[in-house]
């Protein structure tokens, strides 16, 4: 034809090129798991600034090499979250969440530490906030820190190979945690006694504590002190004094020749 273009040599080499690139990418894989809250058994789930997770164990079996990290985001960046950004980068530090980074990656392990089953016995539970000593440390952007506010966040386990994603678990249903309350705002206990009334109780148990403190100091000094008196006053041994008539000795004149 006199207007078709003659094809460029290196296309018939770079098609299957790309295929086999293709071919051999691996696609992420989701696996059916949700990350949720331990047992209530365990007591402590939430607090302010913590919360406790089951470890997923038997759920990243086919990836023996991969390092497992947890995920911990607000909810507004669960729908637009990137798998292929890494951890350590200043989108996915500690320190910037959640203002400058919506999400941050901790808690990175291997499969070893995730067995399948789980020995008899073991709680196999991650506290997520624990770490506080690296909590403004920029040099430790992977810090498991206590968190800003009681939320809520949500949270997934990602499978990275190398820099590369090859697994996730679904997002979690959103964790609140629990909130500090002032003191005046503690509400009457159930037997109706006021913030008042306790603290009065309070005041009155510390005085009793003070008496009775001074009544057994006052008993101990009276103690020792009829102690001393006893081996003070204590009656004497007899003593038996002889008397001696003194002979004066007079000078008698030379006897006589």
């Amino acid at each position: 034809r006199p207007h078709s273009r003659a094809r460029h040599p290196g296309a018939r080499t770079m098609l299957p090129l790309l295929l086999l690139l293709l071919a051999t990418a691996r696609a992420l894989e989701k696996l059916p798991y949700t990350p949720t809250l331990a047992s209530p058994s365990l007591g402590g789930l939430t607090t302010t600034s913590t919360f406790v997770l089951e470890q997923p164990r038997c759920v990243f079996g086919q990836h023996s090499d991969a390092v497992i990290w947890l995920v911990v985001a607000i909810p507004e960046a669960v729908p637009n979250f990137n798998n292929s950004v890494g951890p350590g980068t200043p989108e996915r530090a500690f320190q910037g969440f959640p203002a400058a980074a919506p999400a941050y990656m901790t808690l990175n392990t291997t499969l070893l530490n995730y067995p399948c089953p789980a020995p008899t016995g073991e709680i196999t539970v991650l506290r997520v906030g624990s770490e506080t000593s690296c909590a403004r440390d920029d040099t430790k952007p992977t810090c498991n820190g206590p968190l800003p506010s009681p939320g809520p966040y949500r949270v997934k386990f990602l499978a990275l190979e190398g820099a590369e994603p090859v697994a996730e678990t679904a997002w979690s249903e959103p964790i609140t945690l629990r909130t500090a309350q002032p003191f005046g705002s503690i509400a009457a206990t159930g037997g109706g006694h006021s913030p008042g009334m306790i603290a009065l109780t309070a005041i009155l148990s510390i005085l009793f504590a003070i008496l009775l403190a001074g009544l057994v100091a006052m008993v101990v000094f009276w103690s020792s002190d009829t102690y001393s008196g006893s081996s003070t006053f204590s009656k004497p041994e007899a003593v038996t004094v002889r008397r001696y008539n003194t002979h004066h000795v007079y000078d008698q004149p030379a006897a006589r020749l």
